[in-house]
């Protein structure tokens, strides 16, 4: 079985932006090549899970969506990182229904499981909201982090709470 690094995209690869689908718009986080470089030098597989309401909104469309990841996929893969795969949920339960696949239901981690024969108890999930936390531990990953640049989260289910992404990697070696 595998190891991932499981990562939500808005606020953790990219700065947040309301219903993101342009590329001009977007703008990396500053040290996620790094902490990707670093995952994949441990043998993690890169796996990106993402909400994407903004398509049942009507705000952009799936290929808008599919563009802008082809885009991002390229750009990691300029810095030597294999991103392994994007799965996205373009639901919201007021909108389409309830499904099993928004965060913070586990379906996109668990479809990534079954999908790449993943070890989710030895992988790692990154985000920057609790419900990002809430699906790694449904899903039954044992380490999370929740990336706060603010500190206004005070409290969460997260293995730690870091203000910075390199800090992950740091505090994870020790």
């Amino acid at each position: 079985m595998k190891k991932a690094l499981f990562l939500d995209r808005d606020g953790i690869i990219n700065v947040e932006l309301n219903y993101l689908y342009k590329i001009e718009d977007f703008k990396f986080i500053d040290g996620i090549f790094e902490l990707c470089t670093h995952y994949q030098s441990l043998g993690y597989l890169i796996i990106v899970v993402t909400n994407q309401s903004g398509i049942v909104r009507g705000y952009y469309s799936e290929a808008d969506f599919e563009k802008l990841t082809s885009w991002m996929i390229n750009e990691f893969a300029k810095e030597g990182i294999k991103i392994t795969k994007v799965y996205h949920c373009p639901h919201h339960p007021e909108l389409s229904g309830a499904c099993s696949c928004r965060k913070p239901e586990p379906g996109m981690i668990l479809e990534a499981k079954k999908e790449f024969d993943i070890d989710l108890e030895n992988s790692i999930l990154v985000g920057d909201k609790e419900r990002d936390i809430e699906a790694a531990i449904a899903a039954g990953i044992k380490k999370s982090y929740l990336f706060d640049e603010t500190g206004l989260h005070k409290t969460s289910k997260a293995t730690k709470t870091v203000s910075k992404l390199k800090d992950i990697y740091y505090v994870d070696t020790k």
